[in-house]
């Protein structure tokens, strides 16, 4: 509109100046009335009955435009007096926050300022702030005999294995990367010392081999790594290219901020390298391969040589150094900190994270891993060394796939109706801190940990708890503290540009009326069990119960916001918000927020709907909730009676009543539902009028309330959460749907639907094919094997029955899981039901880390 605007002034403008003559002339003639009419005018007694009645029209036509003006102004003026009033969705909880407690201060939060915390490249370090000095790996790979840059973890770049294989979550890791023949291998190590800045210094050394004896590939004989630094707070960067004629010491560049002081970073080889690079000037990293390739590209047409220029933009923020050399070869690359005066330490502290120094530090940090996972979850030297191996990866991935993001998410919510009925996007800064693992919805999966819908508590339950409660208590602490003045916290932190980069548009903003699954609460849970049974230090315990104390009102906020915008219409009854009722595209509208997404609902989303699981997660939380209250009942927390939800939702009568199947002894969601719905090809016209054959739903008959019949994952959640009682008949048709190939059972876990499921593994639109509706998840089988290790161990007439069922599940899983990793290289996000074959994203510990819990038997 503003472009239209200009262009019509211009032609006007054009238009008066060839032809200004006649303009003025017609103006003249057409709208000066002569003296004579003038004078004429005022004779003719007419004249002035007409002017008295066109003067009380005018007068009107004033009074009109008047108002008309008042309320332009005011309706402009409103929303920029509205504008300083910030919306309640985008108002931080009022309570002191978590991260705000003396144990993530002081030692705990210096402990942790540098990282591995880039989870979304192959190997990247960054510190726990918001404009941190970033620096990561990529190299040239050889594919169908051409470069690829490798730098951002996708699947497309198809590399045969690339993952943690040790990760302490603090100060070491070490990952294998497997790219067609060539083999790298990245070991990160941090140390604080006394002349070091803040956070202390760190090293990473890279081993670059060939997989095989030699290479078959003429290019994969010189091995091009490109390490490079970037300052997110634009801090120019000083590069030094030099490299002393022995190889043992060569600066690659210098600098300084203000939370660490002056810093360098040093190169040292035994090798002959040759180090090339360039500098650019830019606030994004996220297309920084792009640049790299560009300046590759650009070297090759102008010289004929792969090598960076040399060159730098004035003031870089980013500075790529390019080290070439013959495979095989090691590098060492270090940052110090605190360099700064001649007193400084920084050349004995150099000294010794680098050479031999650094790879005997290295081997001490593996044997202490080592043993620690040993002590932790092999005690009893219950694993094959298969499992152990698989087990290693799955807790050094999920601690090695920590991330630190921090950015703008944008928030979907209605505006004022009084101004408009659109909606509108508004924008909150949230800080996250350490998050153990941030969904980026990537089109090509990446090493990114998981945490949304069901996906969140592999990473906060026992098997992280164990390995360090400290790490756990703040990236739960990081969580809770987005919680808005309402207790709703965004299902999905989408933050930065890099995060959004890999984002579809329309999956960006986050409504205020949808969450996830209360899945902290089982976090929660082993806390308060920990307590119980005294597995704590006394340390320990001071920081969980002074965790809890605090944390006791966000959460309690949180379980009000489901019960306020999550509850059905029956007392006790809840059900997922945020389905498409209107959708012409979905064969079953999905359920985005119950993390089930596909899995089959009612058919024609409304407001008489009851899905079970949430009412599950709900009971769960309530019970937390009571045992927190009774935990502080005699201190600063208020004792609010959560005894009554905790009855009403563990009722079994109830239960019973509003979602068990007496014939099938399943549990079904209840909604407005019909069996006779399909997607069929149709043509419907698109954009500028064109006819498209699309795949189109349609319901061959009127839906009405009822059960829906659809057994899967969704209707075991009343065995998962143990609410059956152990003599109950229900519990053995629970057993009996679990146990039948014919529904659930397979030799490689349980599937998500049972094959008699009329969408077992029907695809839910034209491009999203089968997600829960066949599928081997490990996060439900975990919660089935937990109930049926609770029901064989204590008394009831199916005991030794759930005991048998758990021998052959458990066994079933852990053989599929160690099978597919040694075939693979990587856990998986999900197995096909049919051969057990690893399905959707690679290198998934998100929730598949939990086969380490089923190895070593821990349950809730």
């Amino acid at each position: 509109m503003t472009g239209t605007g200009r262009r019509t002034v211009r032609s006007k403008g054009k238009f008066a100046v060839a032809d200004g003559s006649d303009v003025s002339d017609v103006s003249r003639t057409s709208s000066r009335p002569s003296s004579k009419s003038r004078m004429d005018h005022r004779r003719d007694g007419s004249l002035i009955r007409i002017l008295n009645v066109d003067l009380r029209f005018m007068l009107a036509i004033g009074l009109v435009a008047s108002l008309a003006i008042f309320f332009l102004i005011q309706s402009l003026i409103a929303p920029v007096e509205e504008s300083h009033q910030r919306p309640r969705v985008v108002t931080p909880f009022p309570s002191p926050k978590l991260m705000e407690l003396d144990q993530f201060q002081g030692e705990h939060k210096e402990s942790l300022y540098w990282g591995t915390y880039r989870p979304q490249v192959y190997f990247g370090v960054r510190a726990r702030a918001p404009r941190s000095l970033v620096a990561g790996l990529m190299w040239l790979g050889v594919k169908d005999g051409r470069y690829h840059m490798r730098h951002v973890c996708q699947d497309s770049d198809e590399l045969s294995k690339y993952g943690w294989i040790a990760h302490n979550g603090r100060d070491f890791g070490k990952q294998e990367l497997v790219d067609q023949e060539l083999k790298l291998e990245t070991s990160f190590l941090k140390s604080r010392s006394q002349g070091s800045g803040y956070g202390g210094d760190w090293a990473v050394q890279i081993d670059v081999q060939h997989e095989k004896s030699g290479p078959s590939n003429e290019l994969l004989k010189t091995g091009h790594m490109f390490f490079y630094l970037a300052d997110e707070s634009g801090n120019a960067l000083s590069p030094n290219s030099h490299t002393d004629e022995n190889n043992v010491d060569s600066l690659l560049a210098s600098g300084s901020r203000a939370d660490v002081g002056a810093w360098q970073v040093h190169l040292n080889s035994k090798e002959t390298l040759e180090v090339h690079y360039s500098g650019f000037r830019t606030s994004y990293i996220h297309n920084l391969s792009d640049l790299i390739l560009q300046d590759l590209s650009e070297q090759v047409r102008n010289f004929g040589r792969l090598q960076l220029p040399d060159s730098s933009e004035n003031s870089a923020n980013i500075l790529v150094f390019q080290v070439a050399a013959k495979i095989p070869f090691r590098m060492d690359i270090t940052f110090v900190s605190g360099t700064e005066g001649k007193g400084s330490s920084s050349e004995q502290r150099l000294s010794s994270l680098q050479g031999a120094s650094l790879s005997t530090q290295l081997q001490q940090k593996q044997a202490e891993f080592d043993s620690k996972f040993e002590q932790l979850f092999n005690g009893a030297h219950k694993l094959e060394s298969d499992s152990t191996v698989v087990g290693k990866a799955a807790i050094a991935n999920m601690l090695g796939g920590i991330g630190y993001f921090y950015g703008q998410s944008k928030i979907a919510y209605p505006h004022s109706a009084l101004y408009t009925c659109s909606m509108k996007v508004m924008t909150i800064i949230l800080h996250i801190g350490l998050l153990s693992c941030i969904q980026l919805s990537l089109a090509d999966p990446s090493s990114l940990e998981v945490f949304f819908g069901m996906k969140v508590f592999i990473n906060y339950s026992s098997g992280q708890l164990r390995w360090d409660l400290r790490i756990s208590l703040d990236i739960v602490g990081h969580w809770l503290d987005l919680m808005n003045i309402d207790g709703w916290i965004p299902r999905e932190q989408i933050l930065g540009s890099e995060a959004r980069s890999k984002v579809p548009e329309e999956f960006i903003p986050q409504y205020p009326s949808n969450g996830n699954p209360p899945t902290l609460f089982l976090v929660i849970r082993d806390l308060l069990n920990g307590i119980e049974r005294n597995i704590f230090t006394d340390v320990e315990s001071r920081d969980v119960t002074s965790f809890l104390e605090r944390a006791f009102i966000r959460l309690e906020a949180w379980l009000q916001w489901f019960n306020i915008t999550q509850s059905g219409k029956q007392k006790g009854s809840y059900y997922w918000h945020g389905r498409d009722n209107k959708t012409t595209r979905e064969l079953n509208p999905k359920t985005l927020s119950s993390g089930l997404d596909d899995y089959p609902r009612a058919s024609h989303p409304n407001e008489d709907e009851r899905h079970v699981d949430l009412r599950c997660w709900m009971l769960l939380a309530a019970n937390c909730m009571q045992s927190i209250s009774k935990f502080f009942e005699n201190g600063d927390i208020p004792g609010k009676e959560y005894a009554s939800t905790v009855k009403l939702l563990s009722d079994f009568e109830l239960l019973n009543e509003m979602h068990l199947d007496p014939t099938s002894g399943a549990y079904f969601d209840f909604g407005n539902h019909t069996e006779q719905v399909r997607l069929s090809w149709k043509e419907v016209r698109g954009e500028n009028h064109h006819l498209k054959r699309e795949l189109v739903r349609e319901a061959l008959e009127r839906p009405n309330l009822r059960l829906v019949p659809h057994i899967g994952y969704v209707s075991l959640f009343p065995f998962m959460g143990k609410i059956i009682p152990p003599d109950s008949w229900i519990l053995e048709k629970q057993l009996d749907l679990i146990s039948n190939g014919s529904i659930l059972w397979t030799n490689y876990g349980l599937r998500s639907l049972a094959k008699t499921s009329s969408v077992y593994m029907k695809r839910n639109t034209e491009h999203d094919p089968p997600y829960w509706r066949g599928p081997i998840w490990m996060n439900m089988n975990y919660l089935v094997l937990s109930a049926l290790h609770h029901y064989s161990q204590v008394d009831g007439p199916y005991r030794e029955r759930a005991k048998q069922i758990y021998s052959d599940l458990r066994s079933n899983l852990i053989r599929n899981v160690v099978q597919n990793y040694n075939q693979t290289g990587f856990l998986w996000e999900q197995y096909d039901q049919r051969k057990g074959k690893g399905k959707g994203a690679r290198l998934f510990t998100g929730w598949t880390a939990l086969v380490l819990l089923i190895m070593g038997e821990a349950y809730t």
